[in-house]
């Protein structure tokens, strides 16, 4: 019984892997998002209506009560959870393949090289980009509450109808078509180098240190702390870029074409706005990520050894 359940193991390693990272997901978006707004906010406002990052939430609040630094959350963690679970399956089903690569060709260690930890980022991320980018258009737009008819940012005054996930699709299909989805797409694969450099730094990082020391949640914490740093503070320009591109509606801009025209219109400071609460939220994010779903990942596992040993004794 034991040989013909070991061909399905990988698999159901893969799963465990995405299950883990869904749920870390949604735990640490919902501990982080009001940084999620207020960053998004001010990347896709006008240089005019700029304001302090505590002024931001002061502006929120008054306009749109404490639910205002929660627009779109609904529709982030069924985002965050979609994108997780697809990136976690192909990363660790990459990682699988480059293992057993490794040790048919007799190396002496399977742990990934630095190569390896890239292509498989690569893999993973661009995977995730095609699948997920449609949700993430969906609610930049609820974060941002921007539409036709009104623009309700930091400084502006009119207190907005709060919008549905199902309402801003529906909304969207009707007024910019089916293509309107998958606005912002091409920075989005650029951005694929952001998981690739976190996580090949997080990698290495893990490899060096469980030489000397066990990996436990704290350690994992904080590797994943700095893996976030250094990738969002490279790629954050694209990040700004995406953004814009996701509520620009039927206006078509290329990267490039955006990029210029931000660094024109706003210096190269523009490229950089709300860049605070996106680092604070992405290094908090992708912490609590990789010490929640270490955690979750053996929850799993024991979860599925247990419902195995009653199935075998029913």
């Amino acid at each position: 019984m034991s040989a013909q359940s070991k061909p399905v193991l990988p698999q159901n390693d893969n799963v465990a892997h995405a299950l883990a990272g869904a749920g870390g997901g949604i735990l640490s978006m919902a501990l982080t998002y009001p940084l999620i707004t207020l960053s998004t906010r001010a990347q896709v406002e006008s240089k005019r209506a700029e304001t302090t990052f505590l002024q931001a939430i002061q502006k929120i609040v008054a306009r749109e009560g404490v639910s205002g630094l929660y627009s779109g959350l609904s529709s982030a963690l069924f985002g965050i959870s979609v994108t997780n679970f697809v990136y976690y399956y192909w990363y660790e089903w990459t990682r699988a393949f480059f293992e057993a690569a490794a040790e048919k060709a007799g190396r002496a260690s399977k742990k990934l090289t630095t190569v390896e930890s890239m292509i498989a980022g690569a893999i993973a991320g661009s995977a995730t980009v095609i699948l997920t980018n449609p949700i993430w258009v969906v609610n930049t737009r609820m974060t941002t509450r921007k539409s036709d008819s009104e623009e309700t940012l930091p400084g502006a005054e009119t207190k907005a109808k709060k919008p549905t996930t199902i309402g801003t699709l529906l909304s969207l299909l009707q007024k910019e078509g089916p293509q309107a989805l998958f606005s912002g797409v091409v920075p989005a694969l650029v951005l694929v180098i952001n998981p690739i450099l976190q996580y090949t730094l997080f990698e290495q990082m893990k490899n060096t240190v469980e030489k000397k020391r066990r990996i436990t949640p704290g350690v994992a914490f904080v590797l994943g702390a700095l893996g976030k740093l250094f990738a969002t503070s490279v790629t954050y320009p694209y990040i700004t870029v995406k953004s814009q591109m996701h509520v620009a509606g039927n206006k078509k801009e290329g990267v490039t074409e955006a990029l210029q025209r931000v660094v024109r219109e706003e210096g190269y400071a523009g490229l950089y706005k709300g860049i605070g609460p996106k680092v604070t939220q992405s290094v908090l994010t992708a912490a609590c990520l990789f010490a929640f779903k270490d955690v979750l990942y053996e929850y799993s596992v024991r979860l599925r050894g247990s419902m195995a040993k009653k199935a075998l004794t029913a």
